[in-house]
């Protein structure tokens, strides 16, 4: 069960939001092995100053279209499974919202199961 962190600049429409998601639930669905009743996603929006990235490191330049996408994982995925995840991602981001593969970024990070609880006595 993945959860998703997506942090991005303020000014975005309802629906770009929407297709944000969806395309992120999408490629998770298609490439990362995930079930597709299986979302769980918060979106953080920033003001001016408050998400700080370089705009050249490894793969920019960057623009305020820049969105990071921090998923927590509960099972690890292979390298491959990860890349095809990375690519499924950044073609229906710019395919739904003609966003930019250089302002996507995606930090995937593995946990176990005594990490998560989905309700009191479900451990």
């Amino acid at each position: 069960m993945p959860f998703t962190r997506i942090a991005l600049h303020n000014g975005k429409t309802p629906a770009y939001l929407r297709t944000l998601s969806d395309s992120l639930h999408q490629a998770l669905v298609e490439a990362f092995e995930v079930p597709p009743d299986d979302r769980f996603q918060v979106i953080d929006q920033y003001r001016p100053g408050e998400l700080i990235y370089d705009a050249h490191y490894l793969g920019g330049p960057r623009s305020e279209d820049y969105v990071l996408f921090y998923i927590t994982v509960g099972r690890a995925r292979t390298a491959a499974t990860k890349q095809r995840f990375y690519q499924r991602l950044a073609a229906l981001l710019q395919q739904n919202l003609q966003l930019s593969p250089q302002d996507v970024m995606v930090v995937v990070v593995s946990s176990q199961r005594e990490d998560w609880s989905f309700a009191p006595d479900d451990v």
